[in-house]
């Protein structure tokens, strides 16, 4: 059965698409990762380009405080206790019935990213840490899959397309007309995750909305390129801006690759989809707690400074052991433990989801 691309007129007249490219982004599978801030607006954009599955995973409810940013969501949903990914479901439903959402409400992580992402032709970052941007790295790269990196926190952000150096050498990118247009990965650029508590959450230093949507339509466009077969017009730059200093910068990171010893894409070790490197967690019997385990090199962690960022956001009593904490998120009071090896225990639930989420939230990476 033919599909209507009238509605796609005003794309297809671009360079690059046309009806050929127009038919490609419908026959494309996207995995989008995460559906807060930015998933919303990839989510949103990508099914009003026509890109014909999504696959939307994200662990979260819909609250009060995501409207300013989510572009998906209102105030029904809050009132409904949707699901992010059931809530974006119904949604683009009604956006463009042209495209299938398969919604996922789970906590990404080594053991199910493959799961999901089987048959995606692109991974898209909608994330709130570097753990699991750490893990959609090391996916694309053993995979041959391009990913989206994008992040944005306070007025600044960041975004990043990479084509990963694949074992073979004969990904599309790869073999172009012109040379190679594969790209560092992100552990090209940073070997390591920072440690936790070393970087700003949106929910301890606030984030600008248009920020975030200028991060999520780099992304976008980039995966558009990737999708219709347009390698040559990716970006081999990374995005980076501060919209209240009017500070815009492309970074050259090409050489990246080149000049540094990649354990991911160089040597082939994927020490966090493999499990080595991230974090675990495990249910505390009858303490109504959650404990994670973080894998991770490098030092203790800055007690001094998580606790100060900490304390606009409650209780807090600190040592030189540890750093805890009395939180309330959406209506709920919990109590978060960290320790200097990174080892956290969260109060108050017995839902690793729910853990991760506070800890992602108010300490970070």
């Amino acid at each position: 059965m033919s599909t209507d691309l009238s509605r796609y007129h005003r794309q297809t007249l671009l360079p690059g698409f046309g009806e050929e490219g127009q038919r490609r982004l419908l026959g494309s599978t996207a995995l989008v990762l995460g559906c807060g801030a930015l998933g919303t607006v990839v989510t949103d954009m990508l099914a009003r380009a026509g890109v014909g599955h999504l696959i939307v995973v994200d662990r979260d409810f819909v609250e009060t405080t995501n409207l300013q940013r989510q572009v998906l969501f209102d105030e029904q949903d809050v009132a409904d206790a949707l699901p992010k990914a059931e809530a974006a479901r119904r949604k683009i439903a009604r956006i463009n019935s042209q495209v299938k959402l398969t919604a996922i409400v789970d906590d990404v992580n080594a053991s199910n990213i493959e799961r999901y992402a089987a048959g995606a032709d692109v991974v898209v970052d909608g994330l709130d840490n570097f753990e699991t941007r750490y893990l959609a790295n090391d996916y694309a790269v053993r995979h041959g899959v391009p990913y989206l990196y994008g992040g944005a926190v306070g007025t600044t952000g960041a975004a990043y397309a990479i084509l990963p150096h694949t074992e073979r050498g004969d990904a599309p990118w790869e073999t172009a007309a012109g040379g190679s247009r594969a790209t560092p990965c992100l552990r090209c650029l940073f070997e390591q995750a920072p440690p936790p508590g070393t970087t700003p959450t949106c929910d301890t230093v606030g984030v600008l909305g248009s920020a975030v949507a200028i991060v999520a339509n780099f992304e976008v466009a980039e995966a558009l390129k990737v999708l219709t077969g347009n390698y040559d017009c990716v970006s081999p730059t990374m995005l980076n801006f501060d919209l209240w200093s009017n500070e815009i910068m492309q970074l050259k990171v090409a050489r990246a690759y080149d000049d540094g010893d990649c354990p991911c894409c160089k040597h082939r070790r994927f020490d966090y989809l493999d499990g080595r490197l991230g974090s675990g967690t495990t249910t505390l019997c009858g303490r109504d707690a959650v404990q994670l385990t973080h894998r991770q090199r490098g030092e203790g962690l800055d007690l001094d400074e998580i606790a100060a960022r900490l304390r606009p956001h409650g209780g807090v009593t600190a040592n030189r052991f540890m750093v805890r904490a009395s939180l309330t998120d959406n209506g709920k009071p919990y109590e978060l433990t960290l320790f200097t090896d990174g080892r956290a225990i969260v109060k108050g639930t017995r839902e690793a989801n729910v853990a991760r989420s506070l800890y992602a939230k108010y300490v970070g990476a």
